[in-house]
This record gives structure tokens, C-alpha cells and sequence, in this order.
């Protein structure tokens, strides 16, 4: 192969595209990485001889090393770039890995809890019904009710709740703030934990702060502090399964569209910038959308009926 080809190319990416010494460089690694593969295998005389099977092979083999996805993606695009530089400048014909494309990203689905496994949870919380308790209880009553980060919830001020309309001011990612209701369960929890847990170990530590959710020492909770609690939680219930605060969220957001609530409004409600991250609880209600299109769409039916006659 050619070194000259290579350093034309490199001279390109550096002289008309502008690119950044690191770049060019991560470029020429790419390349010498497929060359290596290519000796490795069997060996390559001029560039023109590399054809699609090649980058098949190629791209298989970055798939069983286990390479990230990302580092996939550039080194094919590294390559597309420079057999295109190749192709331009008539050295090879056509480019091997024009229509090289990654296979789709799964993405994971969130878990959550079904209401038979939040009542659990709730039931646990509650606990012995010591200060520190009312306090875990209050914890999980409002994530479940607001779907608040539990970076929002350790945040938390008493100055952004109002308890005589139930709304919540919550001050996202990027300072951003919305307004969450908030319902009778998460009203009494934090009322009753406010009154028999956060001021009398407030006092006993002598702390003045405004947040809502302390530690045993009277101290603003951190998110660590939070997940203990919801392991402990997860400890005393009769589940099995590991627990995350945001389980919590996608729960919050998964019982909203299920039970009838549109995209917009859970977007609004989780702070969501774009709509298609929202989109991914949607699965959970594929067979609930399913149900009410034939059952309210007037044409569902009739289609099938005129199939039956057919």
C-alpha cells in the first residue's frame, strides 16, 4: 500500500477541511487500524483491491472486540472519508463502505414498578413509624408524585412548595423550572414528617436551612442518602428487585400514560426539552392503545367485518 496516498489524504484533512491536528490524527489511526486488520488477514497490495466484503468482515470483527459503538462509528467513518477521498482522486472505483451502516442501538427499555409493587413499597416505608421513617415515607411519596430527578428532590426547598393549591416548583437541568401538582398522599406524608421528623431533629442539631429533606444529622439529604433510603425500603418490602430513584420516575411517567394521561402533559411534568425523550415509556402502553383503538375507532371493526366477508 501506498504511503503517499495516505499522506494526501491526511494533508487534505489538515490543509482544505481545517481539521484539528487531533482529529487528523485520530483519522490516520483509523486507517492504520483497518491496515492492520487487513495483514492480519490475509494481506493487501493497493488500496483498489479492498471491496465490500471486506468491510463487512471488518466491521464483524470491531463487533466481536467489543468495541464501543461510538468508536465504531468513527472508524467507519473515518474510512468512508478517505475511500472517498480515493474514489474523487480516481485511485479506486467505488468505496467498500458507502453503504456500511451499524446495527441499531437497542435502547434500554426503563424499568419500573407496577402498582401492586408501589403499594409494597409504600407499606415498607412506613416502617415503625419512628421520625426517620415518616421522613422515607415522605421521600417516596413525592417522587412518586411529582417524578422529580432526585437531584430535584434533594433540592428541594419548603419556599417551593404550596400545600393549600398541592403544586410543587421544581428547578430542573439548566435552571429550569415547572410547576408539578401533587396529591393527598404526598400532602400528608410531607406534613406529617415535617411536623414529627424535620423540626425536631432540626432543633436537636441546630440547623437553619430551607431544604426540605434532611439526614439524621439534620442536614440537607444527599442524592447518596436518598438511594440508601430507598434500598432500605427495598430491604423491609417483600420485593427482590434492585431499586434506583429513578425507577421512581419512570414509574411516575409509565402510570400516567397508562392510565389515560397524553405525551405532552407527561412531558411537561418530567421536564423533558424534547417530546421523543418521552416517547420511550410509550411501550408500556402499546396494548392499552391497542385495546381503545378497537374498541373507539369507528373503522377498526367495520375493516374487520368486511374481511370476514371477503
Amino acid at each position: 500500500m501506498s504511503e503517499n496516498i495516505e499522506d494526501l489524504f491526511l494533508k487534505y484533512l489538515t490543509v482544505e477541511r481545517q481539521y484539528s491536528a487531533e482529529t487528523v490524527t485520530a483519522y490516520h489511526e483509523d486507517i492504520d487500524h483497518f491496515k492492520k486488520f487487513l495483514i492480519e488477514n490475509g494481506g493487501l497490495k493497493n488500496w483498489q483491491d479492498v471491496d465490500k466484503l471486506d468491510a463487512r468482515v471488518y466491521l464483524s470483527n470491531l463487533n466481536e472486540h467489543k468495541y464501543q459503538r461510538t468508536t465504531i462509528a468513527r472508524k467507519i467513518s473515518s474510512l468512508r472519508s478517505f475511500f472517498n477521498f480515493l474514489s474523487k482522486n480516481e485511485i479506486v472505483t467505488s468505496n467498500p463502505f458507502s453503504n456500511i451502516t451499524l446495527k441499531h442501538h437497542q435502547e434500554r427499555l426503563p424499568r419500573f414498578f407496577y402498582e401492586k409493587e408501589m403499594n409494597a413499597l409504600f407499606a415498607a416505608a412506613k416502617g415503625d413509624g419512628k421520625p426517620l421513617d415518616k421522613r422515607n415515607s415522605a421521600i417516596l411519596e413525592v417522587l412518586y408524585a411529582t417524578g422529580m430527578r432526585v437531584s430535584e428532590c434533594v433540592n428541594l426547598t419548603l419556599s417551593n412548595i404550596d400545600f393549600d393549591v398541592s403544586m410543587i416548583l421544581i428547578r430542573g437541568k439548566g435552571d429550569k423550572e415547572r410547576y408539578v401538582p401533587f396529591g393527598s398522599y404526598a400532602k400528608n406524608a410531607l406534613q406529617d414528617y415535617i411536623k414529627d421528623c424535620r423540626a425536631p431533629v432540626m432543633k436537636k442539631y441546630d440547623q437553619d436551612h430551607d431544604f426540605v429533606f434532611i439526614n439524621h444529622y439534620g442536614k440537607q439529604i444527599t442524592t447518596t442518602g436518598v438511594e440508601y433510603v430507598l434500598n432500605q425500603i427495598i430491604k423491609k418490602s417483600s420485593l427482590t428487585v434492585k431499586i434506583h430513584p429513578h425507577m421512581i420516575r419512570h414509574t411516575f411517567a409509565t402510570h400516567l400514560l397508562n392510565n389515560g394521561a397524553d405525551l405532552l402533559t407527561v412531558q411537561e411534568l418530567l421536564g423533558h426539552s424534547s417530546l421523543s425523550t418521552t416517547q420511550i415509556y410509550t411501550h408500556v402502553t402499546k396494548e392499552h392503545l391497542q385495546q381503545d383503538y378497537q374498541k373507539f375507532f369507528p373503522r377498526a371493526k367495520k375493516e374487520q367485518n368486511n374481511h370476514d366477508q371477503d
